[in-house]
């Protein structure tokens, strides 16, 4: 299907990685130029080689800390400047530290919701001039404990929530100029899971990581992790005019794993 993208400009932040890096090769098949940060110097040039094998579009990777507002402004500019303009936002960020509350301090909340939260704020706030000129579109990657609590992740299941507040604000304030909307991911096969894995098979906990893996899909009605290619598929789609008449909509990606409605 084509979703009609070829040429546009779009930006991930957090997107040499992980969902953040399966969202921008979704949007680079479909033709969008498209610009992606990380923290890693390995994981920037990885992600740079990647996105060029997978579409036709120009790619920007470069190193950004999305909590750091000048940091954030900067990769905007860049991308403004490399593509000559700006369509499409998805704002991804890395979890923050599990745990439950009694072991997190004062720094772990400030630095949970500058990752989570004000790097959504820096980068919207600096793309929307560019999306409003010609219409455009943001995607906020969460998690789906915005919408049901997980174990062992207070600051997760507690920062992530304001960005579905801020998310369904911007959604009126921008209309009809530009559409805002967010997914919420469940457990998808992404590095992070991967090595979680594989540190519960050296620990004995499975025999293999095959079973790890099964263990984590015990509780999905689809009897399987995601593929991270698929949430990328979803963004793409929100990205495109196949979804001009969802606007302010927190889609959950999880496989029905959610129990909450």
């Amino acid at each position: 299907m084509d979703l009609g993208l070829d040429g546009d400009a779009a930006l991930v932040t957090a997107g040499s990685s992980g969902l953040g890096l399966a969202s921008a090769q979704a949007l680079a098949r479909e033709g969008c130029h498209v610009a992606v940060c990380g923290t890693t110097p390995e994981h920037v040039d990885s992600a740079r080689e990647t996105l060029e094998a997978t579409g036709d579009g120009d790619v920007l990777a470069m190193a950004a800390d999305i909590t750091e507002k000048r940091e954030v402004e900067a990769f905007v500019d860049a991308t403004v400047e490399a593509f000559g303009g700006l369509d499409h936002v998805v704002t991804s960020a890395g979890g923050p530290r599990s745990g439950p509350f009694l072991d997190m301090d004062d720094d772990d909340w400030y630095g949970a919701y500058d990752l989570l939260v004000m790097s959504v704020v820096w980068t919207t706030r600096a793309a929307h001039p560019h999306l409003a000129d010609g219409g455009g579109t943001i995607t906020n990657i969460t998690s789906r404990s915005v919408d049901e609590i997980l174990d062992g992740l207070v600051l997760s299941n507690s920062v992530r929530r304001a960005v579905i507040g801020l998310m369904k604000t911007q959604s009126r304030e921008f209309a009809p100029d530009i559409r805002v909307n967010a997914v919420l991911p469940g457990a998808h096969e992404t590095s992070r899971i991967s090595d979680l894995v594989e540190q519960a098979v050296d620990r004995g906990e499975f025999d293999s990581y095959e079973a790890g893996l099964e263990a984590w899909s015990a509780d999905i009605p689809l009897d399987r992790v995601g593929d991270p290619h698929e949430l990328g598929a979803t963004v793409a789609w929100l990205a495109s005019d196949a979804a001009s008449y969802v606007n302010g909509a927190a889609l959950s990606v999880d496989g029905g794993s959610a129990r909450s409605a």
